[in-house]
């Protein structure tokens, strides 16, 4: 059996270039470039709240790292730094001797994607959980966030909503896929995308943004809320897979678009103005950039069915303390 620093020895320590110093120490020491503000968020995953147990751990440290990612392509920032926090089953260490080996090569395999650097966190014994604290650098004043939205914006999402909590819903017997449905809805739950690179060409462009970790309706009402704005969304502009289509008719799917979750796609808005720009950048970067609805004076978000009737909804998203 190892012990805690053999853990970290062998498994967390690598070279440094853009830290003063990184793990081996009480701290870690950063230096902010001149110009900059440091963007921080923390995202902790629960075996059995936030992913299955037996979930492919390669896979497992590529999320554990990309919804982080997702926080800093939400702010426009640059991700720098991360720290890791790990509890873990000694039984999980003695049986699968090779699963922290495979968390962590999935782990640096997209923190070396976006030059970001693990420079400490902490490891102890008890019932699995991650967590990880991300550290991003974006310009002085230039950071997206939630507060700025005004009536008369666009709303917009990247990339297709819905896979994720389709595919969650098929593992937890809630729904029944096809096996090519499943392949196809999968990779969203288990290896996410941020849209790191999004986010930084949104500044300037964007007058608001959110990614969107635990539901359409959720995220854009925080913005809402932020902002002291209302909202209308059209159900028939938001953009999903062929797999969430074909189960449109059904409460699951229309809900697995809106409230599911997981989806780690940003939620943005900006001035009518900018329509062309972003769609310039849509090409640019090939991710699909939709306007689902507009940003309005008063409370409230509306959705509106293909026949302009109001629907009706009772859950807007995850939520770690209702849910």
């Amino acid at each position: 059996m190892n012990s805690e620093f053999d853990l970290i020895r062998r498994y967390f320590t690598r070279p440094i270039h853009r830290a003063v110093l990184g793990i081996g120490d009480d701290a870690a020491l950063i230096a902010c470039d001149p110009g900059m503000d440091l963007a921080i968020s923390t995202d902790t995953l629960v075996a059995d709240r936030h992913f299955f147990t037996d979930t492919d751990p390669g896979k497992l440290g590529h999320k554990a790292l990309a919804v982080n990612l997702s926080d800093m392509a939400a702010m426009g920032a640059t991700p720098r730094w991360v720290t890791l926090a790990l509890t873990l089953p000694v039984d999980r260490i003695q049986s699968q001797p090779d699963w922290l080996e495979a968390f962590m090569q999935g782990f640096f395999s997209l923190a070396n994607a976006y030059q970001v650097e693990l420079i400490g966190g902490d490891t102890t014994r008890g019932p699995l959980n991650i967590g990880v604290q991300i550290i991003g650098e974006v310009a002085k004043g230039k950071a997206l966030r939630r507060s700025t939205a005004l009536p008369g914006d666009d709303i917009w999402v990247s990339g297709q909503l819905g896979d994720a909590a389709m595919a969650l819903a098929h593992l937890q017997r809630r729904i029944e896929l096809d096996p090519a449905e499943l392949a196809a809805c999968l990779p969203a739950l288990l290896t996410p995308t941020a849209r790191v690179e999004l986010g930084q060409q949104l500044i300037d462009l964007a007058r608001s943004a959110i990614d969107i970790s635990d539901g359409l309706l959720a995220d854009l009402g925080h913005i809402l809320e932020c902002s002291h704005t209302a909202a209308t969304v059209y159900l028939a502009k938001i953009p999903c897979s062929t797999v969430v289509k074909k189960h449109m008719a059904t409460a699951l799917a229309v809900d697995c678009l809106l409230a599911g979750g997981d989806d780690y796609e940003l939620c943005f808005t900006a001035p009518e103005s900018k329509r062309v720009e972003i769609m310039q950048l849509a090409q640019q970067l090939a991710i699909p950039l939709s306007c689902i609805g507009e940003i309005t004076e008063g409370e409230g978000l509306r959705v509106l069915d293909s026949n302009g009737n109001a629907l009706t909804y009772e859950k807007k998203g995850y939520d770690h303390f209702l849910t």
